[in-house]
Parts: C-alpha cells; structure tokens; sequence
C-alpha cells in the first residue's frame, strides 16, 4: 500500500509537473451569467482534456458545483470518473467538525466520489481531522497559513512563542503517521511558506493564491520544495485564460508549467 504523499511524488516525478488546475467553473468566470449547467459541465471536460497531460492535480471547489444542488452533485461524480486514475483528485471542501461528524464526511469523500485527498479546517483540532487520515493512501491538505487578505485575522495572532499557523503546521507534522498530510500555505505569503518549511520539511503543501490573487510563483516553487513537494493551484488563470478556447487553456497550462520548470532546474 502506497501513502498519499508517495502517490503524490510520483505524479510529480511522472508528469515532470508541480501543477494542479483549479475546478471553479461558473458562470461569472465564463462571463455569461446565462450559461446554464450544461455549459460549465462541458467547458469543465473542456479544461481536462487540455490539462490531463500535465495536472498532476485537479482540485474541484465543492462550492461550485453544490450551488446547482442535486444535478451539481451529478456534475461533480462525472468530473471526477473523468479524470480517473489519470491525476491525483483534491476536494477542495474545507471540511472540520467533530470526530463522528467528520467520519461521514470521509466515507462521502473518499468511499462514495473517490477523491484522493481533501482540505481541511483545523479549527476544532485533531478529532477533526483523524477520521480523514485513517487510510495511508488517502490524503488531507490541512489549512495552514491561507492567501486570502483577512487571513491574518486568526492564523497571525501569537499564542506564547508562535503563531496561530505555526501551531498548526506542528499539529500536522505530529499527527502524519500515515504519510498523507500536507498543508495549505497560501502564495501571497511568501516568507510564511519558508517559515513553515522549516517546522514541516517533508510535508507536501497545496499552494494557491497564483494567477489572480497576485502570489509570488518563483518564491513559492522555491521555499515549498525546499526538502520537500509543493503542487501550485492554478484556477481562473487557466480555466478561463483568453477567448478559453481548448487551444488558449492549453498554452496557459503549459506557460505556467514551463515557469515552473524553469524555476526547479534554475
């Protein structure tokens, strides 16, 4: 049986990729207010098909495809039977509650849509998060430090020592018996992923915040893999770049990926 985090390397190692494309399809990233389900269903197959070859990840924001209530659960079981065994499959659904609550939670995520991994909310501490963390092969991204400008609200403020995300990132390192926890450490912060490398060296983090919300791609490829893996999110910089045409989300996937390893073998 093979842990997460050593699936995870392979893909890297596979693929020659730190990719992970974002799935946030909506109707205000089409600029059609008007599309129906069926249009996103079909641009999602869309941004696969163009990325497959190169997405070690694909991360669905759950979000996105519960507001269409039960045809958008639909949707989600199709986007993930698609990709298959193709690329590794993160469900971007930030989930954290008690120990008995976060057990069915599990059971939905990896037993019945078949995700590899999922984020999670540290908020209410380890019986949140061991239910997820039971099987090796399946893996949690737990959220450390987050790109978002309010994020400093709660993950910067000082508790003795250390801050809020620093705690977190022990917290993580401490319960990754399995070998299938990472992080979540946001591209907009920078000197934090350095920081949390060093608490956490072998842990794979997820790092968002590329593209639209202005992240530092260079500094992220070089302190997240800094003895250690880092995957990047890629979202609307890829789903919707251009006239998003096949062509167009294809060539943005493949900029972004040649930067990346530009930056890796620099």
């Amino acid at each position: 049986m093979k842990s997460f985090t050593t699936r995870l390397s392979e893909q890297i190692k596979k693929k020659k990729s730190h990719l992970c494309v974002g799935l946030d399809i909506s109707p205000e990233g089409l600029g059609n207010k008007n599309a129906n389900l069926s249009n996103l269903i079909d641009h999602s197959l869309k941004v696969v098909d163009a990325t497959i070859d190169i997405a070690v990840c694909y991360k669905p924001n759950l979000a996105f495809f519960e507001r269409w209530g039960s045809d958008g659960f639909k949707w989600l079981e199709k986007i993930v039977g698609y990709i298959g065994n193709n690329s590794i499959i993160i469900a971007d659904g930030k989930r954290g509650d008690i120990g008995n609550t976060a057990q069915q939670y599990a059971i939905s995520i990896f037993d019945y849509f078949g995700f590899d991994a999922v984020t999670i909310n540290p908020y209410m501490g380890s019986d949140s998060i061991v239910p997820f963390i039971e099987n090796p092969e399946k893996g949690v991204f737990i959220l450390c430090r987050t790109s978002n400008p309010s994020a400093k609200n709660l993950q910067d403020l000082r508790i003795g020592q250390h801050k809020v995300y620093e705690r977190v990132a022990k917290l993580a390192v401490n319960l990754n018996k399995n070998n299938n926890i990472g992080l979540v450490v946001g591209a907009t912060a920078p000197s934090e992923i350095r920081k949390i490398r060093k608490i956490a060296p072998k842990l794979p983090f997820l790092i968002p915040g590329i593209g639209v919300q202005g992240g530092n791609l260079k500094k992220s490829m070089q302190y997240g893999n800094d003895n250690g893996i880092a995957i990047i999110n890629i979202s609307r910089g890829i789903s919707f770049a251009g006239d998003m045409s096949s062509f167009t989300i294809k060539n943005a996937a493949k900029e972004y990926l040649e930067e990346m390893r530009e930056i890796v073998n620099g």
